[in-house]
């Protein structure tokens, strides 16, 4: 087993602005701009977003996730692992995290919104009990959207 690491950082670090970039380029390759629903990152530096990283044996930022939580629920956001570091459990370890700070923060649920041009990210989402479901809070019933959520158990 490698010594990769997860923990809740702040976004604000060079390497962590490089991967979002690769991810808004993967997503902008996948879907056109106004169906990417992404937060920026003086969104992600407010306090009630909590911002996983994970990083590999050698330290280097491979992956990353966010949850803002809310009174009605905590919503999964910028969920990202390159392309290299797939397949070794890093995206479910994030997601794990993610799920323990909104149990700790009182979420009643998790929320997402994903993409139908992203089957692995939709296939984690499923094994994991996510469900689809109606567009949430003020997203627009957009076709290029996939609203999922997860009821938590407290």
């Amino acid at each position: 087993m490698s010594a990769m690491s997860i923990a809740f950082e702040s976004p604000d670090q060079p390497e962590v602005i490089a991967l979002i970039a690769d991810l808004d380029a993967y997503q902008l390759s996948l879907y056109p701009p106004e169906s990417v629903y992404a937060l920026d990152l003086p969104s992600l530096m407010q306090p009630n977003v909590r911002f996983a990283v994970a990083r590999d044996a050698a330290g280097a930022i491979v992956g990353c996730g966010a949850i803002v939580l809310t009174p009605e629920y905590g919503e999964i956001k910028r969920m990202y692992v390159q392309p290299a570091a797939r397949g070794q459990g890093l995206a479910r370890g994030v997601l794990a995290l993610l799920e323990q700070a909104a149990l700790d923060h009182g979420c009643p649920e998790m929320v997402l919104e994903t993409g139908p041009s992203q089957p692995e990210a939709l296939g984690l989402y499923e094994r994991h009990g996510f469900q689809r479901c109606a567009p949430y809070g003020d997203y627009p019933d957009d076709p290029l959207s996939v609203f999922m959520r997860k009821p938590l158990r407290r």
